[in-house]
């Protein structure tokens, strides 16, 4: 690249447009795909954290609602994105067709050493706090379980070894049985929580209880990308997410109601295993085992894809990167980016080690990944104004209705979750910032090798 050119994206992440995606889903594969990706792990882990910042169960519940119509809102954006501009670098490419290659190279590093790294931990967390219901290793039971799972499948990958497909099955079936198990637990079988007669007071702020709502309704800007793949896309892309959405929104909220019939509003607030806790009412500790074993198998298999997807992104950032060229680099043996792995493990030991410091393991993962996640979520929103501003001629298959007031409200939505995941929390989230900040001097020598 000569001196008189601009800094851009290199070639294998450029701006050239893709072929276009055929479109071959139908509504009821979409909804599936959506509905799978959303529900995670997490919803085992965060009914507890919101608990512990809503001021009564109406409120509780009533976060969860809003959380759904929040996510229908913002997916009403990404299908716009998605389907304007369907291109394999998703939210990387917007920004930068948006904002130019300065942020993209900002987005690509926050997901290395942030977005990325925080979920895996922040999944080897829950599956820290569900197998330290089975057996317990001490005061840090949960780190230690984490800092195993991570090395474990680190290493796994490392060597070559993959978990199959039929495998994957199996632990996404643990994951929809233990809901199932739970819920029925919950509004059927357990005896009403007697409400407390005094009740010790504790502070409760809402905007943290919306950021760990939205945290379990995460995935659906990644399902949004299949947008352009949906038959008959203009009538089915709001069909196959108002569906989607309803879909788990309703699973959300019957969840929440057996935990709050279960164990009452203080019971969840003060739980660290709230799935446990639920069934050891009516079926002692080996229920409580029962749900432990199935939630910790179907989270550990979220560490492993989480570890093995992740690594794949910091590969290309090797690829696309000189700085990091040797994030590049296939071991044709294993057939794995083994630096992109190593490098991948050694942050998420670090996050597993502030989570322990901060003895708010999970907690802080969250903390750690909402200040970054909300800003360039943010920055996706108002991207969409600007390239309809910019490129009013480019053909828009799907366009958000009621615009701009739709984008206009995600924006405000982001934004506020932005101030609440820096005002309302600790540690993590300046660690988050301070990690994303260790990005610019890294894009000053970035620019300048390219002179």
């Amino acid at each position: 690249m000569s001196q008189h050119e601009p800094w851009t994206l290199p070639e294998s992440i450029s701006a050239h447009e893709p072929s276009a995606p055929q479109p071959a889903l139908t509504v009821a594969d979409a909804i599936a795909i959506i509905v799978g990706i959303v529900i995670g792990a997490g919803i085992f882990q965060t009914p507890s954290l919101v608990a512990s910042n809503a001021a009564n169960g109406t409120v509780m519940m009533l976060t969860w609602l809003i959380g759904g119509l929040i996510s229908f809102i913002g997916a009403l954006c990404y299908a716009e994105l998605a389907t304007t501009y369907p291109h394999v670098g998703g939210n990387y490419y917007y920004l930068q067709r948006a904002f130019g290659s300065n942020l993209a190279f900002l987005f690509a590093w926050a997901r290395m050493t942030v977005i990325q790294t925080g979920s895996i931990v922040l999944l080897a967390f829950v599956f820290g706090d569900y197998a330290s219901q089975l057996f317990r290793l001490g005061p840090f039971s949960a780190s230690i379980y984490a800092g195993l799972a991570i090395a474990l499948f680190t290493g796994l990958n490392i060597i070559g070894l993959r978990q199959g497909k039929l495998t994957q099955n199996w632990l996404t079936l643990a994951k929809v049985l233990g809901l199932l198990l739970v819920t029925g637990v919950g509004l059927l079988l357990v005896v009403p929580a007697s409400v407390p007669v005094a009740q010790a007071p504790r502070t409760t702020t809402w905007g943290l209880a919306m950021l760990f709502v939205l945290l379990s309704y995460g995935g659906w800007n990644e399902a949004a990308y299949i947008s352009a793949e949906i038959r008959d896309g203009r009538r089915n892309i709001v069909r196959s997410l108002f569906w989607s959405i309803g879909i788990i929104t309703a699973i959300y909220l019957l969840i929440n109601l057996a935990y709050l019939q279960g164990l009452g509003l203080e019971g969840m607030a003060q739980s660290e295993a709230v799935a446990a806790d639920l069934l050891r009412r009516s079926f002692g500790n080996t229920g409580a085992g029962l749900i432990s074993f199935l939630i910790a198998v179907s989270t550990l298999g979220a560490v492993s894809a989480t570890i093995f997807t992740g690594a794949r992104t910091n590969f290309a950032l090797g690829q696309d990167f000189t700085l990091f060229g040797f994030l590049g680099q296939w071991q044709g043996r294993s057939s794995a980016p083994t630096q992109a792995f190593l490098l991948q493990g050694v942050i998420s030991l670090a996050l597993v080690i502030l989570g322990t410091i901060t003895r708010k393991g999970f907690e802080t993962m969250v903390e750690y990944t909402a200040p970054v996640f909300w800003f360039f979520f943010l920055l996706s929103g108002i991207s969409l104004m600007v390239l309809r501003y910019r490129e009013p001629a480019q053909p828009r298959p799907f366009q958000v209705p009621f615009y701009p007031t739709i984008p206009l409200i995600f924006c405000a939505v982001c934004g506020y979750l932005l101030y609440s995941s820096v005002a309302y929390t600790g540690l993590g989230a300046i660690a988050g910032i301070l990690m994303v900040s260790l990005g610019v001097p890294f894009l000053w020598i970035e620019r300048h090798r390219h002179g």
